[in-house]
């Protein structure tokens, strides 16, 4: 194609999940379902945790925060998804796509920020209990919290806009189901590999910085539980970290294997559903580990939405009554 035809390059066309094209609607009805839940159960963290007073606690801010993230990953993804399986609408445009690219890749990065955060009010809460008080205060909370957005906001700014100023001609059709970076820009008509280059330095640095910092946390809370000579507080200082070291094995562990399947030297993507584990399932699984592991969020619900919550918290009495 000549440069007038790129300068009137103007939409590109989502195809979807390449190679299951004949199972679309299967699809569509999948991830209706899974929108579904996802919206519900973190719409009602956010609920609960804004207004049962037992909840006003570090740990509860920085999941309401989680909570938030994961409602806005998949409001930026799915509805788009859903038109484009459905054939309603597969087309976006240039800008929708970039900004669609730099909303994703900015909440993601805020989250792997934020789980560092909370690896940290863990390491507080087991290390330094008598202290935690007064570190982890309010003034403190929206300073991590602040960090973390501002973070997010400006690691990927750099390489979107550098990438939504490159000719588009190769094609209009991206080879996923949302703008995502490796899929788009290989359809520039120029050379890419600076942009390919800094874009994976970004990436490592909001994805495997965070999960260093983390590694090195859990070291240093296993550590300090070791020492601990009874039994049942080494117990409990472990099931006060087990929901954290879930998400955190869910967040980084996925994303390191995305990274690790990108062949940035042709920007070839050979896994949609690779990556979907991490934008897709994770903002659905998170509340489940967070609310059916969590006593005071089954009170909560208890006392706002008046349920029976299938996992009791007193087994003893359950078998007793059996």
């Amino acid at each position: 194609m000549n440069d007038s035809k790129a300068a009137n390059f103007t939409e590109f066309e989502l195809v979807g999940f390449p190679g299951l094209l004949d199972y679309r609607m299967f699809l569509f009805f999948g991830f209706l379902i899974l929108l579904l839940i996802t919206v519900t159960a973190n719409l009602l963290i956010l609920f609960l945790v804004s207004l049962d007073h037992r909840l006003h606690t570090p740990m509860y801010f920085f999941l309401w925060n989680l909570s938030l993230l994961d409602l806005l990953m998949a409001i930026a993804i799915l509805p788009k998804l859903l038109a484009v399986l459905s054939g309603y609408d597969s087309t976006i445009t240039v800008t929708a796509c970039f900004g669609q690219m730099y909303f994703i890749i900015s909440v993601g990065t805020t989250e792997n920020c934020l789980v560092a955060a909370m690896a940290y009010d863990r390491y507080i809460a087991v290390v330094k209990p008598l202290h935690y008080n007064v570190i982890i205060n309010v003034k403190m909370c929206f300073i991590i919290l602040a960090t973390s957005w501002i973070l997010g906001l400006v690691i990927p700014a750099t390489s979107i806009i550098l990438a939504s100023n490159l000719p588009y001609c190769a094609s209009n059709k991206i080879m996923h189901c949302f703008c995502d970076y490796p899929a788009v820009i290989s359809l520039a008509c120029t050379d890419i590999t600076d942009h390919a280059t800094g874009a994976f330095g970004l990436g490592m640095l909001g994805n495997y910085l965070p999960m260093l910092y983390v590694l090195w946390t859990y070291v240093r809370i296993v550590l300090s539980v070791l020492k601990v000579k009874t039994t049942g507080s080494r117990a409990k200082a472990f099931s006060m970290c087990s929901s954290h070291v879930t998400v955190v094995l869910l967040y980084y562990v996925s994303a390191s294997v995305v990274y690790a399947g990108l062949k940035m030297n042709n920007l070839s993507y050979d896994g949609p559903f690779l990556l979907g584990i991490e934008l897709f399932l994770i903002p659905m699984v998170n509340p489940m580990i967070y609310s059916l592991r969590n006593k005071k969020m089954k009170e909560a619900a208890r006392k706002y939405f008046n349920f029976v919550i299938s996992f009791p918290t007193n087994r003893k009495t359950s078998v007793g009554n059996s």
